[in-house]
């Protein structure tokens, strides 16, 4: 009777193999550690906007418009709960991508209004964050590109036969991507420039 069963989990476990199970739960694995670092890095951007939004605020209080909108789509970033289970809901899926995306336009606006002001673009506390945020604004860059390329290779998977038998028996679905109105941009991180340095005082 045990080796009747010993024989049996050994099939089992050939066919799971052979069927890609195993490889569908390494993909599955990857596409969790490769989510966690696009959260990681999102994160570390929201906790800048504070700190940034305060010294913009000291040098263009007439700005407030732009100020608010920044703070605004922090907020909204914060209502999102980023769970590793958020990668299965398409819905939810897309909301936090919109988020995010409403928190980049904002962030552009506020950039581009520094421009007028000289002062704010010499200032020392303001190009630490000038520096802060571009740092992560590549790694956000390279952690998408990281996820997409998982999902990429475990949404191939789980169609693919015989592997798409086991997904769906063990209920495997396919997992939502980034996307972009121009996929150029994935690769391409937002420019941010503050070097220009003010006049020099006459």
């Amino acid at each position: 009777m045990r080796l009747a069963r010993l024989i049996l989990c050994v099939a089992a476990a050939a066919v799971l193999s052979g069927c890609g199970y195993n490889r569908i739960q390494t993909q599955d694995e990857a596409v969790k550690a490769a989510w966690s670092e696009v959260i990681n890095q999102y994160q570390r951007r929201s906790d800048l906007v504070p700190n940034l939004v305060r010294t913009v605020q000291g040098f263009a209080q007439q700005e407030q418009k732009v100020l608010i909108g920044v703070t605004e789509a922090r907020a909204k970033v914060g209502t999102i709960q980023a769970t590793p289970e958020l990668v299965n809901d398409e819905a939810a899926f897309k909301k936090f991508q919109a988020a995010q995306g409403e928190l980049s336009s904002a962030l552009k606006s506020l950039l581009a209004v520094t421009e007028n002001y000289p002062q704010l673009k010499s200032d020392a506390n303001f190009l630490d964050l000038q520096s802060q945020l571009e740092g992560t604004e590549n790694r956000i860059t390279v952690a998408r590109n990281r996820y997409i390329e998982s999902v990429r290779e475990y949404n191939n998977t789980i169609r693919q036969f015989p592997s798409n038998l086991t997904a769906m028996l063990f209920k495997y679905q396919l997992k939502p991507n980034f996307t972009v109105e121009n996929e150029a941009e994935i690769a391409k991180p937002p420019t941010v420039d503050f070097s220009t340095s003010a006049p020099a005082a006459k």
